[in-house]
């Protein structure tokens, strides 16, 4: 196996796509397998005032560092209020979702391993 080779990408070449799923959520990958990350992906999260994400699991972990605004993450049955400097662990398979009820548009930064990641929209 091969050392792997530094990257450098700028944020101008970073192209940002809505989410199906969501409403007001778009995703940009920062860093992934395809960049030669052998074990993680960093991806930013931007989630419009009113956006939506319903409520849903993952099959892997999730490590979130929110960059900016303020927006409602719930988590199980609890419901936090984040904004810039918060960070957050979301386990494999938790019932998670966000609701952005301010004016201002959420930024977060995801941390999540490399592989399937198999999302589950819950009723």
């Amino acid at each position: 196996m091969s050392d792997p080779t530094a990257v450098l990408r700028r944020s101008d070449d970073v192209s940002y796509e809505p989410v199906d799923a969501a409403e007001g959520l778009s995703k940009g990958v920062l860093i992934d397998a395809d960049d030669g990350a052998p074990n993680f992906a960093i991806r930013r999260f931007t989630l419009d005032a009113g956006g939506e994400v319903p409520r849903h699991t993952n099959a892997v972990e999730h490590e979130q560092y929110v960059l900016e605004g303020e927006y409602v993450v719930g988590i199980d049955d609890e419901e936090y209020t984040v904004s810039a400097g918060d960070s957050l662990l979301i386990p494999a398979g938790v019932v998670h979702w966000y609701r952005n009820e301010g004016d201002g548009q959420g930024a977060f930064l995801c941390a999540v391993p490399n592989g399937d990641d198999e999302i589950q929209l819950q009723e």
